[in-house]
């Protein structure tokens, strides 16, 4: 065992204890996938979200070839990827955990102020907090907030500190199964159709009338573009982008209006509002952050 790379070490260990791990190459990313299953070409693994046939004996599909078979671990197959990988992952859905990863100081505080303890790892942004129990995993929650699950790998960091906890409520509150589909009869929605930004909430903004309108109506033609799924994701992506436009002028810019037109737009093609509303307004809290 002392002969073993120190990154299979460490995956043995965690598929000892009912962890699936898998390897990381330079820039701490999966492994690329083999010709065979380059570009998906093999239809996937049998475990994603889409079920496919493949059968590849690599550390293929990142998340999805997380195991905690150790003849597969060990396997020729796998040698290559172990002999280059400098860290390791593990798929955390896969061991019944859930990891929320907690990236900046606001949203440490937030976790400290609203969530229960539990086992924590510190990164090299934040924490991780992970909780007994899986759930759907998904992005930007939250300012600074991910939430890593089902169909998700995060990166082992060491056993942390504290004893875990079940995943509590307000955590699996924070993923809002968004469902795009056409509402029929219209939508139950409490937006107004007279919220709509004009100058009037705009005085201290250093744009143009023309500009911002013309920019928020491309925005939520995209919004609207999105009939089957993704408008909840897309408002996100929406108001982010809008925000940042304004982030030079001295306001008010009537932010507050643009983001009720975004949500309106999301409602519109089905998106249910609650869900509609937090995209919304955490496309607009994350707008002050760096770009990435």
């Amino acid at each position: 065992m002392s002969t073993l790379p120190e990154p299979l070490r460490i995956a043995l260990a965690l598929a000892e204890v009912g962890v699936p791990p898998l390897p990381l190459r330079a820039g701490k990313v999966p492994f690329g996938n083999c010709r065979a299953c380059a570009k998906n070409a093999c239809g996937g693994r049998p475990n994603m979200k889409h079920a496919g046939p493949c059968t590849c004996p690599a550390p293929c599909h990142a998340w999805a070839a997380a195991t905690t078979d150790t003849a597969v671990i060990t396997s020729p197959a796998w040698a290559p990827a172990w002999r280059e990988a400098v860290a390791v992952a593990y798929h955390p859905g896969g061991a019944g955990l859930t990891v929320v990863d907690l990236d900046t100081p606001a949203a440490l505080t937030w976790a400290r102020a609203t969530l229960p303890p539990t086992r924590t790892v510190a990164t090299t942004r934040g924490e991780h907090w992970i909780y007994q129990g899986a759930m759907p995993s998904a992005n930007a929650v939250r300012p600074g907030i991910d939430i890593k699950s089902l169909i998700q790998y995060a990166r082992w960091l060491g056993p942390g500190t504290g004893h875990m906890s079940l995943l509590p409520p307000a955590v699996r509150a924070l993923v809002v199964k968004e469902e795009t589909t056409p509402a029929r009869n219209g939508v139950a929605s409490s937006v107004s159709a007279r919220t709509a930004w004009d100058r009037t909430v705009a005085t201290g903004c250093r744009h143009t009338e023309r500009y911002v309108r013309t920019g928020l109506t491309h925005g939520l033609a995209k919004v609207r573009s999105h009939i089957e799924s993704g408008a909840g994701s897309q408002a996100f992506g929406v108001a982010r982008f809008l925000a940042r436009q304004h982030a030079q002028c001295p306001g008010p810019c009537g932010l507050d209006a643009i983001g009720e037109e975004i949500v309106a737009a999301a409602v519109s093609v089905g998106v249910p509002e609650p869900y509609a509303r937090r995209s919304v307004t955490n496309g607009l809290e994350t707008a002050s952050e760096p770009a990435p």
